[in-house]
């Protein structure tokens, strides 16, 4: 006899959830589990005309009101980034200082580089009554899109000059609903920004080229975010050679990008972190530890070389 509960058959998909908008305490309606018809290539694609772009916002100096100290350390950052992902084939993109709106302004209108490109920009605008912003641009042509935020930072926040901004506003606009030339490409989002103010003393220890065949994916896939430091804790930077994270990955890619798949690239780049000891003139910041945080969304091994 079939086993029955609430009206429906054993092996049908529910969701854990108490309700959902509409359905007054019911549970979700039974889906079906199908075949994708994903084809078993288990990595992107990274053969196409260009590896696409990298994004780098790096906030330094910030406004009195906000009472940020500013990120000595921070322009080293930058340069290693921009270095790095520029020799890895990426189009790359600086923007200094910027507030909370012109973050999300560089991330929708990266695409215009210059005044005159604007002009005619806003000349189609006001002819034929629509704009694309770059999030909505054309990355057809491109393997992937990568996006180094370099700040301030909460959990869940991240800092432009003049205060605190979503991160979710930022790396939403590139979810595979809103950027449709990018679903199904990994969006690589590498943070350096603190994510709380706790401190973490240590402890002593002992020692394929076929596109995707399935007509829906989910909108939050193909995304990696890759933390400095777990939920909670402060993010360490040195004044003069830059912060701990940053300078780990970027040696990391330096050695390893055209031979490592990116998550032992990124499980290598922990071990670096987690090698340095902090020091400070005062005694409750002196002699602490840092572990990056990698949060996941891949649905292929992901390898930067063609």
């Amino acid at each position: 006899m079939t086993d029955v509960k609430d009206g429906l058959l054993l092996g049908e998909d529910l969701a854990d959830a108490k309700s959902f908008p509409g359905s007054k305490g019911m549970n979700l309606p039974a889906s079906k589990s199908m075949d994708s018809g994903i084809l078993p290539d288990y990595s992107y694609r990274m053969d196409y005309p260009e590896m696409g772009e990298c994004v780098i916002i790096n906030n330094k100096n910030f406004h009195k009101d906000t009472g940020l100290s500013s990120r000595s350390g921070t322009d080293v950052d930058a340069a290693s980034v921009r270095e790095v992902f520029m020799k890895l084939g990426y189009k790359t993109k600086l923007s200094n200082d910027l507030s909370c709106r012109d973050i999300i302004k560089v991330l929708k209108n990266e695409g215009w580089k210059n005044m005159l490109q604007l002009k005619c920009r806003l000349i189609y605008f006001l002819t034929f009554g629509s704009l694309k912003f770059f999030s909505e641009e054309d990355h057809s042509k491109r393997s992937s899109f990568v996006c180094v935020l370099l700040s301030h930072g909460e959990e869940g926040l991240i800092y432009g000059t003049d205060g605190p901004l979503e991160l979710k506003a930022v790396t939403s606009l590139f979810r595979g609903d809103k950027c449709r030339s990018l679903a199904g490409k990994p969006k690589l989002f590498f943070i350096q920004a603190c994510r709380g103010t706790e401190l973490d003393s240590g402890v002593e220890a002992d020692s394929g080229p076929d596109e995707m065949m399935c007509q829906k994916i989910p909108v939050e896939a193909d995304f990696l975010y890759a933390y400095s430091t777990a939920p909670g804790y402060y993010s360490w930077r040195n004044a003069a050679e830059g912060s701990w994270f940053i300078q780990s990955l970027c040696r990391v890619l330096k050695e390893h990008a055209r031979k490592l798949e990116l998550m032992q690239i990124l499980t290598r780049v922990n071990r670096r972190v987690s090698e340095y000891e902090s020091y400070s003139n005062r005694l409750d910041f002196n002699a602490k530890k840092q572990i990056p945080c990698i949060v996941s969304m891949l649905t292929k091994e992901f390898y930067f070389r063609c």
